[in-house]
């Protein structure tokens, strides 16, 4: 059934005329005849009553005007809705952000993403990044911004962000503040509190069990709210990325010997087409001017 057939039959049931009908639809009065009488056939029975210069509808056409109404307005529904879609206004984007990844590296690039692209309806689904990495191959999310310890698996494509340092967080008053920084030896003997998401977790403590340290493991919680506050108040140290959020009365100190970093980066599946707002998000991450790391500026400073 051609949607222009009923497009013309709701045209002559306005009209109440076959020739007023096919101006208002801008085809001739015989092609609009025959068009309508090729919906008659396929729906087995005359929907107009032609009586010289009057036109009434059949009982059949009284009943099925509705019925052809609602897939006519159905229709220019979804291709209002496609418009506004490729055209950014009322796009939905899921964007999945690794949950250790503080959240002022993103305060600027969200807020220049939305005065640039006002109509799309940006959420953030955070977590791990094994989750994230089911999450995107499920196509639960757009794309991924995180990190790993390891390489990324060859059903990704990845494009590094920025690289940040792994720093040691002590309340005020501990031993290490004196220190500009502290090598991982110096940890020997103290109590830990385990970063239980920490993307890096299994990485530090090998580090630490290869030069013999002994860490106390006395606290460990999924939360980086938590485990800061329990820093503060002297129940430990931890590793915590160099950009993370940091509390009032936390002492931090990048660790050396060796030095550890981590590098963010977007994540998207490889050969899979971005919607219009994943492109758009995409193309403002790529060209977004990530501040580097201290430690990273001094080092290129250095070079040059």
């Amino acid at each position: 059934m051609d949607i222009h057939h009923i497009r013309y039959f709701l045209a002559v049931c306005e009209t109440r005329n076959f020739t007023r009908a096919g101006e208002r639809c801008n085809v001739t009065q015989p092609a609009l005849s025959r068009a309508i009488q090729q919906l008659e056939e396929e729906v087995g029975g005359l929907l107009f009553r032609r009586e010289r210069n009057l036109t009434h509808l059949t009982d059949l056409g009284a009943l099925l005007r509705p019925r052809f109404q609602q897939i006519l307005d159905e229709l220019t529904g979804v291709r209002q809705e496609a418009s506004r879609f490729l055209c950014l206004e009322n796009a939905n984007l899921k964007v999945g952000v690794m949950c250790t990844i503080g959240p002022r590296r993103f305060t600027g690039l969200l807020a220049d993403f939305n005065r640039r692209q006002q109509g799309i309806q940006l959420q953030l689904v955070e977590g791990v990044p094994a989750s994230l990495s089911q999450l995107l191959e499920a196509g639960e999310i757009d794309v991924a911004i995180m990190a790993s310890s390891n390489s990324f698996p060859e059903r990704f494509d990845v494009t590094p962000l920025y690289r940040e340092r792994f720093v040691l967080a002590f309340p005020n008053g501990h031993r290490l503040a004196r220190n500009d920084n502290v090598a991982i030896s110096e940890l020997d003997g103290e109590n830990y509190l385990r970063r239980l998401n920490c993307e890096y977790r299994d990485h530090l403590a090998g580090l630490c069990n290869d030069r013999g340290v002994k860490l106390r493991i006395s606290y460990a919680s999924e939360r980086e709210d938590w485990i800061q506050n329990m820093v503060s108040g002297g129940l430990g140290i931890c590793f915590i990325p160099e950009f993370s959020a940091v509390i009032p009365g936390l002492q931090i100190r990048p660790v050396i010997d060796p030095e550890v970093w981590r590098e963010v980066s977007l994540v998207v599946v490889a050969g899979r087409r971005f919607s219009p707002a994943a492109s758009a998000f995409v193309n403002s991450v790529k060209a977004h001017g990530w501040p580097e790391s201290a430690l990273a500026q001094a080092i290129r400073k250095t070079a040059a």
